[in-house]
């Protein structure tokens, strides 16, 4: 049974148009990025950048959000149609709906941020002419395999929310609440340095090689990329559990 939800969550997740959209859109303002912050190296005003650290910043400012909303609409779209009553009377065990949905965005999103991170690390390279830092095969391999992680770990976390609340609208808000205010208010008020155990920043530090500055922070994280990438994976579970728990309680 696992295995036939998995190929329906499957066929549906690449039958939303949105998905494509959604996905090409993250890939084409990466690459956007990239080209336009490549070019800005030669203008020498600044520190000079990697084409490792450009697309750790796309993927904080731009991509992020295309991954949120593609795991959101995998969720929700099934409740604006209404087609989410044939997916629980197909799979009665409830945890089952919530994995066969994780077990295919993990790794769609986990090979995208791969995908994605390559993409733009060439695109920067080439813009970027020479000027800049330079990027090593293994500084760009601890970047493309830290935003594979992030993408996957966020979209988990993402798809849980969106069980929680059926709706696009409140899965979008309460998840840039998540990236962005919510942990810098922490951070500034209540706990200093707690912004890093938050799911953005954990996944920017999850990109950074080891003994390099964050580029977006302008410090070195306190952590290896490891620990980032440990950190987002405990947010996505945290969400897919809180998922799994009302998605039962509601539609048992």
């Amino acid at each position: 049974m696992t295995k036939l939800a998995i190929s329906a969550e499957w066929t549906k997740f690449w039958s939303v148009r949105a998905t494509w959209w959604c996905l090409l859109g993250g890939a084409l303002l990466m690459v956007f990025y990239t080209v336009v912050s490549g070019v800005s190296q030669h203008l020498g005003d600044g520190h000079p950048n990697s084409a490792h650290g450009i697309v750790l910043a796309g993927a904080v400012y731009l991509v992020e959000f295309c991954v949120v909303s593609v795991a959101t609409l995998f969720v929700t779209s099934e409740y604006t149609s209404g087609s989410i009553r044939s997916t629980l009377q197909w799979v009665p065990v409830r945890p089952r709906v919530t994995v066969a949905k994780a077990a295919v965005l993990v790794p769609v999103l986990f090979g995208y941020g791969v995908l994605v991170a390559s993409l733009g690390m060439a695109a920067s390279t080439v813009s970027m002419g020479g000027a800049g830092a330079p990027t090593s095969v293994a500084q760009g391999t601890v970047t493309a395999v830290g935003m594979g992680a992030f993408f996957a770990f966020l979209g988990l976390l993402a798809m849980g929310i969106s069980f929680a609340l059926r709706s696009a609208a409140g899965t979008l808000v309460t998840v840039m609440v998540l990236l962005l205010p919510l942990p810098m208010l922490v951070s500034a008020y209540v706990i200093r340095g707690a912004m890093d155990y938050f799911p953005a920043f954990a996944g920017a530090n999850a990109m950074v090689p080891g003994g390099e500055v964050n580029p977006l922070l302008g410090n070195e994280p306190p952590y290896q990329s490891w620990v980032g990438i440990v950190v987002c994976l405990a947010w996505g579970i945290a969400g897919l559990a809180a998922g799994t728990a009302l998605l039962r309680r509601r539609d048992a």
